[in-house]
């Protein structure tokens, strides 16, 4: 019997918490593990998922010996996720990946209520239907939330410390992803506090992303924070050239948006998040119960400023933003593109 077929027998017997490791191990079989990636972003195989499989390398899981791998990518189309989720179930995995965002696990779970599910790099999990609570998930999937309750208003502090005079802050976002409501939230108590004035700019679609942007621009807005969702992502080469013509100074979340000509980068490390990810897979696969493993938080985060932008902006970074980021070795601060 595959695993699989014993978490589907038994997952939802909730005497049974003790017995399930020693049962899982009378599970002895030849076959290997079958694992299923879901990716939404273009590229998540030479980043999210490359670190999810090297960690499982070290874990122990090689493809062509005790594991299959099989990777699924919509390329940004948001739509195409619910089809290459339903593929991927078919396939029988011992477990499915959902990566980078909160539209893949969403599509993950509608799928499949009995395969074990990871994300790898979800916002706000409980917001988003997703799990019951970061404690006890109580369902078939578990994982990692990029959700980092002071991460925004530290950004806002970063570009307050960039461009100071309390000068008005656009921020670009989707009203429609639960992650941003509560990063918008903590924006505008940040603000509140600072006396920075706001001014929210939203950006449901990838259409919408240039109409949002040249409205930022027409209303004067000394600087830009992006609250990054998939939507947003998606859009980030574009949204990276928008800014840089309209010489404005941004700041965004994954480093990624650094390399594509973003002038700062600040949030979670997601190399770590995906890492973390493969730790779940195998916690599960040696008997594991998804309802009952905790959803971990980021606790790694990382700050790219791109020097050639800054130089482009005419702006000298301040050493007081790099303090604002935080302390210790929680923080990994680095610069790129400066040639």
């Amino acid at each position: 019997m595959r695993r699989r077929d014993f978490i589907i027998a038994f997952g939802r017997a909730a005497a049974l918490p003790i017995l399930w490791p020693l049962a899982t191990q009378a599970q002895k079989s030849t076959e290997p593990y079958r694992l299923a990636y879901l990716a939404l972003l273009p590229g998540e195989n030479a980043t999210f998922a490359k670190s999810v499989l090297q960690r499982l390398q070290e874990l122990g899981y090689h493809e062509g010996q005790n594991m299959v791998w099989d990777y699924r990518s919509a390329d940004g189309r948001a739509d195409r996720l619910a089809q290459l989720a339903a593929e991927l179930v078919q396939t029988g995995p011992d477990v499915l990946i959902a990566g980078f965002g909160t539209l893949a696990a969403k599509a993950a779970i509608a799928a499949t209520r009995s395969i074990p599910i990871v994300f790898t790099a979800v916002g706000d999990p409980v917001g988003a239907g997703l799990i019951k609570s970061l404690r006890q998930p109580g369902g078939n999937a578990t994982g990692i939330s990029a959700l980092a309750t002071d991460i925004a208003a530290k950004k806002l502090q970063m570009l307050n410390d960039l461009v100071p005079g309390k000068r008005l802050v656009a921020v670009l976002c989707n009203p429609d992803t639960p992650f941003t409501a509560l990063a918008l939230e903590q924006v505008k108590k940040a603000a509140a506090v600072i006396g920075t004035p706001l001014q929210v700019y939203e950006a449901r679609t990838l259409d919408e992303v240039p109409k949002a942007i040249g409205k930022v621009v027409e209303g004067g807005a000394a600087s830009m924070l992006v609250l990054e969702d998939p939507v947003l992502i998606g859009a980030m080469h574009q949204t990276t050239e928008l800014v840089a013509k309209a010489r404005l100074p941004a700041i965004f979340g994954p480093r990624e948006y650094a390399a594509a000509g973003g002038l700062i980068a600040y949030g979670p490390d997601q190399t770590q998040l995906s890492r973390k990810g493969a730790d779940y897979v195998d916690k599960i696969l040696k008997g594991a119960l998804p309802a009952s493993l905790p959803v971990e938080q980021p606790t790694k985060f990382e700050l790219v400023i791109n020097l050639k932008v800054a130089r482009a902006l005419e702006l000298t970074i301040p050493p007081i933003l790099l303090a604002s980021a935080g302390r210790g070795d929680r923080i990994n601060v680095a610069v790129c593109c400066g040639a």
